[in-house]
């Protein structure tokens, strides 16, 4: 890794700017884990398919024909368009696998090994490389040849049989969890295999040593799942649906208000005693038998009937208001409207607005976590399909006339 001339290059640059990443793959588990490590300064090299590129660039609402969520998908990246099934641009990606640093792929297990891509002849030639590999099932085990997409590994983790009303058909989270999950899991490994990398430098290994990580979207989903299994492992608890409430915690719950809801979290020893100060309750406060969770959770029913009744009589902002001099945590449901205009997602830098190469504008979402020396910045737009191929095809030693050759079979585009 090429470290910046000085701190304040470093800054501008990213934590992990001359990290060269290579990402294949596409939708979303595979390239929003590129595309955080892009955020904070990786070089990132996204492979697609010539003529229609990642499906992504057309899946939602579309600008002029390519999906704004592409925007905030591909942003700092480059793009190479590369037909993966031809053996020239196979060549092309062990070119590039020689010199990177990491590289990410969500392709179905065996795809890689398909087409001579797959880890021992990869790191074969670059010992160092950290390989990143994610699938719906993982790389090993029974289920590893099914097709699997995020919904499914939600439901297969654990996530969908919680999810909506007790007696109703589970509902989806409204965005793909399962894969942004196994996206920042993958994330978390190659930050920690490059550590290793670190560590392992030597004569025999200039660089260090490589890894290869392996993170399956159900098992992304499944180490989220807080108590579930230990609970049903020692008392054969099986947790169900409990729509806005949260189960074995009290109170916690959403309540109607005179015109929408809000979240009420009163479940903390003295948070609770506040609570019940503030709703006129203060028999409920001094109550030694709620003095605790244990106590709370006996008699749900009556704390969540006095609260809602509390409510009831009152506007969201007055509940608000309330709760906030109370100090009791609380909150109103929030659309996409109320996102970007609240000051405080301003304030944050998380409303970010970003000039289009046609010169329009959108806002992008920012940029999490937030490093005080080293913060990630907007340092590309995304880019338009194919439109660093040749640059990328230069760089990895193609001359003018193969590039020309590559483009007239349609290995590249």
């Amino acid at each position: 890794m090429t470290a910046p001339s000085s701190d304040a290059a470093r800054s501008a640059a990213g934590p992990l700017a001359g990290l060269k990443v290579v990402e294949l793959g596409q939708l979303i588990a595979g390239p929003f884990a590129a595309r955080t490590l892009a955020d904070f300064g990786a070089e990132v090299v996204k492979i697609e398919p010539p003529r229609d590129g990642d499906p992504l660039r057309k899946w939602r609402l579309l600008k002029d024909g390519t999906s704004v969520w592409w925007q905030a998908q591909s942003r700092n990246k480059r793009s190479l368009a590369l037909d993966l099934r031809q053996p020239e641009a196979q060549d092309v990606v062990r070119r590039l696998a020689a010199e990177a640093d990491v590289l990410i792929e969500n392709f179905r297990p065996g795809a890689m090994e398909g087409w001579g891509l797959g880890p021992d002849a990869l790191r074969a030639a670059n010992p160092a490389l950290v390989m990143l590999r994610i699938s719906g099932y993982g790389q090993t085990g029974p289920y590893r040849d099914r097709p699997g997409f995020g919904v499914v590994a939600e439901a297969m983790g654990g996530l969908r049989h919680l999810t909506g009303e007790p007696g109703r058909v589970p509902v989806r989270v409204g965005v793909s969890i399962g894969d942004t999950l196994a996206s920042l899991h993958g994330v978390i490994g190659i930050l920690m295999a490059l550590q290793h990398r670190h560590a392992t430098v030597s004569t025999e290994y200039p660089k260090g040593r490589g890894q290869v990580i392996d993170v399956a979207l159900y098992e992304a989903v499944f180490n989220c799942m807080e108590s579930l299994l230990p609970e049903y492992s020692a008392f054969g608890a099986v947790r169900e649906a409990a729509g806005s409430a949260l189960p074995g915690i009290a109170p916690t719950n959403a309540y109607r208000c005179a015109d929408g809801y809000v979240l009420i979290a009163g479940n903390g020893d003295s948070i609770f005693k506040r609570l019940m100060q503030c709703i006129g309750r203060p028999d409920l406060a001094a109550d030694p038998q709620l003095a605790d969770n244990t106590g709370r959770v006996a008699q749900v029913a009556l704390l969540d009937g006095a609260i809602g009744d509390w409510a009831a009589g009152r506007t969201v902002a007055e509940v608000l208001a309330a709760l906030e001099a109370a100090h009791v945590p609380a909150g109103r449901i929030y659309t996409v409207a109320d996102i970007a205009a609240d000051p405080h997602y301003a304030a944050r830098g998380m409303l970010l607005p970003t000039r289009l190469d046609d010169g329009s504008e959108v806002l992008l979402p920012g940029f999490v976590p937030k490093l005080s020396a080293t913060p990630a910045g907007h340092r590309r737009n995304a880019p338009a399909l194919g439109a660093d191929t040749d640059a990328v095809l230069r760089e990895v030693g193609l001359s003018e006339a193969q590039i020309a050759a590559l483009r007239e079979r349609g290995v590249v585009g």
